[in-house]
């Protein structure tokens, strides 16, 4: 069985991405890893070449940056790397994601179990939203629980709207839950570079007056906008020690000043007591 990887990123040093944790933590699972680069301002193509690893291909792309409606520039690029693979399975993680080193054998034991069973065309996984800092994870309905980062390529799989997903000829996937998580770490960074980041990236769903609205031109981001959090108590991934040494800025959390609508703290509440996400948003059908 061969096992792809796939991701892309642009930009990725600027916004201080952890994209070449990313990329590591897919490099030790896979035969294989395709990178489409969109072309940078900065050294992000530089930095992936120089792990030097022959597994890993480099799509060197151009964003059209003309596209400001949806974040469908995002599937785009995942589909250029997603049409590059070779394997049986392709693996996706964006640059902001990593896989944790303990769920490998898991991962590579269900890929081999469903193989050859072609009505599994996807694996769901739980997702750990880090925010803020590396100590805390969003804990409230506005973080998503899961969604499919395995999916079986060559048989018409594609990236569907921002990327957050995929679909099939339009339809949802069929997928399993997969006892594995994501270590999702865009949130974390710090707040001067994290408002840097919003003003951009918001580009790729609204116009520049949504931006002045919504966004503002605070010099940093202020994040108390993320909701309810948890203290996280595990572990993060080996690839990730270093870039967790060097934070350089002080996170704090009080669940006071959270900034909260009523529907949503209703909502969560009732979640807390019975364990049902009421509307969840669910772009896949679970087998």
């Amino acid at each position: 069985m061969k096992i792809s990887g796939f991701t892309f990123v642009r930009n990725g040093v600027t916004y201080d991405y952890p994209f070449l944790e990313s990329i590591n933590s897919l490099l030790a699972l896979c035969d294989e890893v395709v990178v489409a680069v969109g072309q940078s301002e900065d050294d992000t193509l530089k930095c992936i070449t120089s792990l030097h690893s022959p597994k890993i291909k480099i799509l060197e792309t151009v964003w059209d940056e003309s596209i400001r409606k949806g974040g469908t520039i995002l599937s785009q690029q995942t589909n250029l790397a997603l049409d590059q693979v070779s394997g049986d399975w392709a693996l996706y993680l964006q640059a902001d994601e990593v896989l944790h080193e303990h769920d490998y054998q898991t991962m590579k034991e269900t890929m081999v179990r469903y193989k050859d069973v072609s009505e599994i065309e996807g694996f769901l996984f739980n997702y750990k939203h880090f925010y803020g800092s590396y100590k805390y994870i969003g804990n409230s309905r506005r973080w998503y629980r899961h969604e499919i980062r395995i999916v079986r390529p060559h048989v018409g799989v594609r990236s569907w709207g921002d990327a957050q997903g995929f679909r099939m000829n339009g339809e949802k996937l069929h997928v399993k839950l997969i006892d594995a998580a994501i270590y999702h770490y865009g949130w974390v960074k710090p707040p001067e570079i994290q408002q840097i980041k919003q003003k951009t990236f918001n580009k790729l769903w609204h116009t520049d007056e949504w931006i002045d609205q919504n966004v503002g031109d605070a010099y940093e981001y202020n994040y108390m906008q993320g909701g309810m959090l948890a203290n996280y108590e595990g572990t993060h991934p080996a690839v990730m020690t270093e870039r967790i040494r060097r934070q350089n800025w002080i996170f704090t959390y009080d669940p006071v000043k959270v900034r909260q609508p009523l529907k949503e703290k209703i909502l969560d509440t009732i979640e807390s007591q019975c364990g049902w996400r009421i509307g969840e948003y669910k772009n896949y059908i679970m087998i």
